[in-house]
């Protein structure tokens, strides 16, 4: 079930780096000079604008990132972060029950494990994206550049050995830094964000998770969902989700993706 293409937020052209890097040493310059309150403003203002791109998942300070479905039809893209699980088969049979289509950031690790799961979410329509090698949350953003390279690259050849080479990422809890937008080129990998979450890694009541998903639903969102959650009730809470999206009369499909991604670099 294919919809329409990606609704894609350009990564910030280099002027923008260059002021950062601008107003960083315009305030070492002022505390040399012995002027330390600008010197600190200066400084934290430059820390903050990258604190706030690494923790926006939506943010393309850190290159671009897919941020929506180009549509304005009652059509979502759903995706499943941190498989496969012993959830897996549950879900794809939830999943076909109510005729929908899911993209699965799948964890190299996790689906070296179980490559059954995985030939049996392709067999069943579905798409894989990479979720790195071994989800080391919650310091995936805080990594060096030749960790970043292992975690991306690695689950590309892990996946890559199962099936179809994937052409999504999301990063681990959706935090990136500046080294990850050079590795997804390489890859030919687009970043991907979310628009609607329910918060159901840790939130075991599926009432609850329907109505913080609902709160930003509108069509072409992106929904964040995950399977093997530590409580227990992933499979009922995604299956109440679906209920709730088809109460209102949207369907789950899953992007049309362009032969040529969008640059991921600064």
């Amino acid at each position: 079930m294919t919809g329409p293409g990606l609704r894609i937020r350009r990564s910030w052209r280099p002027l923008t780096w260059a002021m950062l890097v601008l107003v960083h040493l315009a305030g070492a310059a002022m505390a040399v000079a012995g002027h330390w309150t600008p010197a600190l403003a200066l400084v934290a203002a430059s820390h903050l604008a990258l604190l706030w791109g690494t923790l926006r998942p939506a943010s393309p300070l850190l290159g671009a990132v897919a941020t929506g479905l180009d549509t304005q039809a009652r059509e979502v893209w759903l995706t499943i972060d941190d498989g496969p699980s012993p959830d897996t088969a549950a879900l794809l049979d939830v999943l076909d029950r109510h005729q929908a289509k899911a993209t699965w950031f799948v964890v190299g690790e996790r689906a070296g494990r179980r490559p059954d799961a995985v030939a049996a979410l392709y067999a069943r329509g579905h798409q894989l994206g990479n979720h790195s090698q071994s989800h080391p949350a919650p310091w995936f953003w805080a990594l060096p550049p030749s960790a970043i390279a292992g975690e991306i690259g690695q689950a590309q050849l892990t996946l890559s050995a199962l099936g179809p080479a994937p052409r999504l990422f999301r990063a681990v809890v959706g935090m990136a830094n500046p080294f990850v937008a050079p590795v997804l080129a390489r890859h030919g990998l687009v970043r991907v964000g979310w628009s609607a979450r329910g918060f159901d890694a840790t939130t075991a009541d599926p009432e609850v998770v329907v109505r913080r998903i609902l709160r930003d639903l509108r069509p072409g969102a992106i929904i964040l969902l995950h399977e093997g959650a530590a409580h227990g009730r992933s499979v009922e809470i995604i299956t109440r989700v679906l209920d709730a999206l088809s109460e209102r009369g949207y369907r789950c499909v899953l992007p049309t993706l362009s032969a040529t991604p969008p640059p991921a670099s600064c």
